[in-house]
């Protein structure tokens, strides 16, 4: 064996090796600075809840974000690589791949931007002081808040039942959750105002605590000093249902109201 072949050899043993010691590394795709989504926050407001994508799919594309469950089931907040359910009861369980989700959407978090709260009041504080310190407006934004939480208001909705109704009559059968003190971060985005019937134009956050036993929906929260990092992400990613309910359901017409009650 030639030096130039064995050379070969050995890089395509050590890559060989690699991938056996972390399959999902030969899985991964798309630019780190992506924002990938998988359908669209109208047609989930539109009762859309049948999942064609996997846990598994949106972890090959990003180990950060947020979504939801297969019939509505719970809250998905989805960090450090792992997908976490809050369900109904609160209680928060790891996630299989095979799981299916009707909506969710991950970016490879890598912060580019970064500073400390001492003390928050409340949502609209926090979102406030953020925007402050962001260069550009019309961008999306991966959010991580981390810190002390003196409270946190949080809410999970159960798994919804065919024919399932829309998210705002689902939303009204939601659980709402009083937590803290407590360790724990905020997981979530900012999105500018050209992604409405896309996602939440804003900001949305889900909760979850450092020891992973709850979490939810972000409604409110107080408390600080807070670690904010901002991973700017320039790249958008939509990838559809291609067949079923989403090719079907009629997206037409202006849902912001409605979604606007169901976020707060």
């Amino acid at each position: 064996m030639t030096i130039y072949n064995r050379i070969r050899y050995l890089l395509f043993a050590a890559a060989v090796l690699l991938l056996a010691a972390d399959p999902a590394a030969a899985q991964t795709t798309g630019d780190r600075d992506t924002l990938y989504q998988v359908s669209t926050i109208d047609a989930l407001m539109a009762g859309v809840y049948d999942g064609s994508f996997t846990c598994g799919d949106i972890r090959r594309h990003g180990n950060y974000g947020i979504g939801t469950f297969q019939a509505l089931d719970g809250e998905m907040v989805v960090v450090d690589g792992r997908v976490y359910q809050v369900a109904y009861d609160g209680s928060v369980h790891e996630m299989d791949d095979a799981v299916r989700t009707p909506f969710a959407a991950v970016t490879w978090f890598e912060p580019d931007i970064s500073f400390t709260l001492r003390n928050v009041a409340g949502i609209k504080e926090l979102e406030q002081a953020i925007d402050d310190r962001l260069p550009k407006k019309n961008m999306f934004y991966a959010v991580r808040v981390q810190g002390r939480f003196d409270s946190v208001t949080a809410r999970s909705v159960p798994a919804q039942e065919k024919p399932y109704p829309p998210l705002a009559v689902a939303a009204k059968k939601q659980n709402v959750f009083h937590l803290g003190p407590a360790v724990g971060e905020l997981v979530g985005f900012r999105c500018p105002a050209f992604a409405e019937k896309v996602n939440v134009v804003g900001y949305h956050l889900h909760y979850i605590a450092a020891d992973r036993q709850s979490g939810g929906h972000l409604l409110d929260l107080a408390g600080g000093p807070f670690t904010v990092l901002v991973d700017k992400t320039p790249s958008f990613r939509l990838d559809v249902p291609a067949s079923g309910e989403f090719q079907e359901i009629d997206l037409s017409g202006d849902r912001t109201k409605a979604l606007k009650e169901v976020e707060q």
